[in-house]
């Protein structure tokens, strides 16, 4: 008996002493990649801040590798969706022709502690963006800077361009969101097509419709049949290591992943009556004249953001210059499964507008 217990005492500390070193090794990986990934491009920029923002503290991350770069600010999706976890590995690719401004918007990742709001409005988040971008035309001492939007982000970007043209070179939508309603009537046309002679994606679409999407639950079932039928955001993965990402990140701490983790519901509940409501204000139907230039990226197989709706709109566009490129086989997630071949197309806009 005594035998048996030395025995597993020797196997339990066996075991302990594993994961010490493999505790150790992380917390020692993590250092030296999150060092490397916080260093200072020569000539160039790697800032992090809260900026005041229409009354509360907002963050930002500006990373550039020549300051003299004209300055992008990459609006993410959602809303109520930040990407600060990982979305580095992603910008970090267009810094050599853009100096990239990362932020956290209203409500959420690391602004969500400093800029919790109970109720979201159209009228506030225009002057959030008004206010962000007016901080850093000066921050950066610039007459004019790009905006780059993913989903929401297309959308929200759209309006600040059509609303203050003056403020901008150019206008870069991914992804793009065009209108709710019309949006959710095409994605729910589409799925009743996918799912027939299937019973149970007949099921499902029992739980949600365009006119029943009030909750969270609806939400995730809406995704849920993208999913099932092959239409998923994420179908096909990311292009680069989320591991390592997240272990490598040179902005997060272990307080701001656990924000993260268990923030998510937090942040996006004062997003849902803005969704079904006050976003319709945001709607760019009926809205094609731009003093900006204007450039999409779309995936083929996007029906998170409708893709035919987003190509249809972009034939009604008039604006300086307009370009639509088009990733096939892509679906809403084209930024992170496919971000080497988005870098390529950003650089491509990049160039044009440098010799435009």
């Amino acid at each position: 008996m005594k035998k048996a217990l030395k025995i597993i005492g020797k196997i339990l500390l066996g075991i302990l002493i594993t994961l010490i070193a493999i505790i150790v090794l992380l917390l020692v990986a993590r250092l030296i990649g999150k060092t490397v990934n916080s260093r200072t491009p020569d000539g160039g920029i790697n800032e992090s801040m809260l900026v005041d923002i229409n009354g509360t503290k907002q963050w930002i991350n500006i990373y550039g590798q020549d300051k003299d770069n004209p300055v992008l600010l990459y609006l993410h999706g959602g809303p109520g969706s930040a990407t600060s976890a990982f979305d580095y590995t992603i910008t970090r690719k267009w810094s050599d022709v853009y100096t990239v401004v990362t932020w956290d918007q209203r409500n959420c990742g690391k602004s969500y502690e400093t800029s919790k709001t109970d109720t979201i409005t159209s009228d506030i988040m225009m002057q959030d963006g008004k206010e962000m971008t007016e901080y850093l035309l000066g921050y950066m001492n610039k007459d004019k800077i790009t905006l780059l939007g993913h989903s929401w982000g297309s959308l929200y970007g759209a309006n600040l361009a059509l609303e203050y043209p003056g403020y901008y070179e150019a206008f870069i939508g991914t992804g793009q969101f065009i209108d709710y309603n019309e949006n959710e009537h095409r994605l729910y046309d589409a799925a009743q097509k996918w799912s027939e002679g299937d019973e149970e994606g007949k099921a499902l679409l029992e739980k949600w419709s365009p006119d029943t999407a009030d909750s969270i639950e609806a939400f995730q079932i809406r995704n849920t049949i993208m999913d099932i039928y092959g239409y998923g955001m994420m179908k096909d993965g990311t292009d680069y290591s989320i591991i390592t990402t997240v272990l490598f990140n040179p902005n997060y701490t272990i307080k701001d992943y656990i924000g993260y983790l268990t923030n998510g519901e937090n942040e996006f509940y004062p997003y849902m009556d803005f969704f079904t409501g006050d976003m319709s204000k945001m709607s760019l139907l009926g809205k094609y004249d731009y003093k900006v230039p204007y450039y999409n990226i779309n995936g083929d197989m996007d029906y998170q953001t409708n893709y035919e709706l987003a190509r249809e709109y972009f034939g009604q566009v008039n604006a300086p210059d307009k370009e639509l490129f088009m990733m096939k086989d892509a679906t809403h997630g084209l930024l992170l499964s496919r971000s080497e071949e988005f870098s390529e197309i950003v650089h491509k806009i990049a160039e044009k507008q440098k010799n435009g």
